[in-house]
C-alpha cells in the first residue's frame, strides 16, 4: 500500500470516530497531497483502501463537488449514514447535502498528517 493511501486510511478513521465525512481536497491537503484533477488521486488511494482494509469506511470521503453516482454504492453508504442524496439529473448524478456540523473541517490550514507522523516517528526512536 502505498504511503499516500497508509495517511488516508488514517484519516477516514479519524471520521468515522468522530462520525463525520469530508470532501477529497480536504483529506488529500490535510495528508499532505493535492486530491488531483477530479480527485483523482483519491480515487486511487481510496481503491487501495477498499481492497486492502476493506473494514475502513472509504465512503466517508466525499467528492468535492458534493455529486455521487444517484444508484451508486458511495450514495447508498451516504444515506444509510443520514446524508440526502437529490434527485439524479440525466447523467445519473445526484447532489449530497450533509448538516454542517458532520462535515469535517480541518482548522489549521494546510496542516500535514505527513509530517506529525514523521514526528512522531522521530520521537518514537529518540526514546530507545
Amino acid at each position: 500500500m502505498s504511503a499516500r493511501a497508509a495517511l488516508v486510511a488514517e484519516l477516514l478513521w479519524e471520521l468515522k470516530k468522530e462520525d463525520k465525512v469530508a470532501t477529497y481536497s480536504a483529506i488529500a491537503e490535510r495528508a499532505g497531497f493535492s486530491a488531483g484533477t477530479t480527485g483523482r488521486s483519491m480515487l486511487t488511494c481510496l481503491k487501495a483502501i477498499r481492497r486492502d482494509w476493506d473494514h475502513l469506511q472509504w465512503w466517508r470521503a466525499i467528492p468535492d463537488n458534493k455529486t455521487v453516482e444517484a444508484k451508486g454504492k458511495l450514495a447508498a453508504f451516504l444515506t444509510e449514514w443520514g446524508a440526502t442524496i437529490g434527485e439524479a439529473n440525466a447523467n445519473g448524478l445526484a447532489e449530497v447535502t450533509v448538516e454542517d456540523e458532520k462535515l469535517k473541517v480541518w482548522e489549521e490550514a494546510g496542516a500535514k498528517l505527513a509530517e506529525e507522523t514523521e514526528d512522531e516517528d522521530t520521537s518514537a526512536g529518540e526514546e530507545e
